[in-house]
């Protein structure tokens, strides 16, 4: 699986974890540089508290259009070290060469 926005490849995993129709990717296949830290913060009812990144591409910002559970609940303990997407990050199996 991939992660795209504006362009850029921002994840790319094929150990994806699927929850409620995201695929979260282990942090390690995302590519760091196109990621700041967010101050933002939500609270889903089971998972527990998640934080957020912002992508950047080529000067063009999307803020908190990545997340993940820095600690999450023992109900959701698998997606631990994981980032999911939204906000127009484009989630797709990759394309062959």
């Amino acid at each position: 699986m991939q992660a795209i926005w504006n362009g850029a490849v921002l994840a790319e995993s094929d150990e994806t974890i699927v929850v409620e129709g995201n695929h979260y990717f282990p942090r390690e296949s995302i590519d760091e540089r196109y990621f700041l830290p967010s101050e933002n913060h939500t609270v889903c009812h089971w998972k527990g508290t998640a934080s957020y990144f912002h992508v950047e591409v080529d000067g063009t910002r999307n803020p908190n259009a990545a997340w993940y559970y820095p600690t999450p609940s023992e109900a959701a303990s698998e997606i631990a070290g994981y980032v999911a997407f939204w906000h127009g990050v484009e989630v797709q199996e990759e394309l062959a060469a």
